[in-house]
């Protein structure tokens, strides 16, 4: 199966912007809708943002109007930008397709934590 690599990640200030990467060993965007989720400690793994073969996005509610994401189908990479972090947004970040099933695997994820 293709592998996913997230990277991007660190620690920022309430307020600041990181920018997430998701680069993938084959092309499959073209393919398949890719996601953004995340898990915070304690808390189950969410959808964070979505991007359709077409490039058509939806976002968490929680989200929407500080993250974008977009895709480079040549470069085979998913991106989100995150802006206006909070804390509550501190968590790993992972990218995998969407929708996932229970036999989906996940990777390492990159870890985002947003300081007051």
């Amino acid at each position: 199966q293709v592998q996913l690599v997230e990277s991007g990640g660190g620690l920022v200030q309430a307020g600041g912007s990181l920018r997430l990467s998701c680069a993938a060993s084959g092309s499959i965007f073209s393919t398949y809708a890719m996601a953004w989720y995340r898990q915070a400690p304690g808390k189950q793994r969410e959808l964070v943002a979505r991007i359709s073969t077409n490039s058509n996005t939806n976002y968490a509610d929680s989200v929407k109007g500080r993250f974008t994401i977009s895709k480079d189908n040549a470069k085979n990479t998913v991106y989100l930008q995150m802006n206006s972090l909070k804390p509550e947004d501190t968590a790993v970040y992972y990218c995998n397709k969407y929708p996932t099933y229970w036999y989906n695997n996940w990777g390492q994820g990159t870890q985002v934590t947003v300081s007051s």
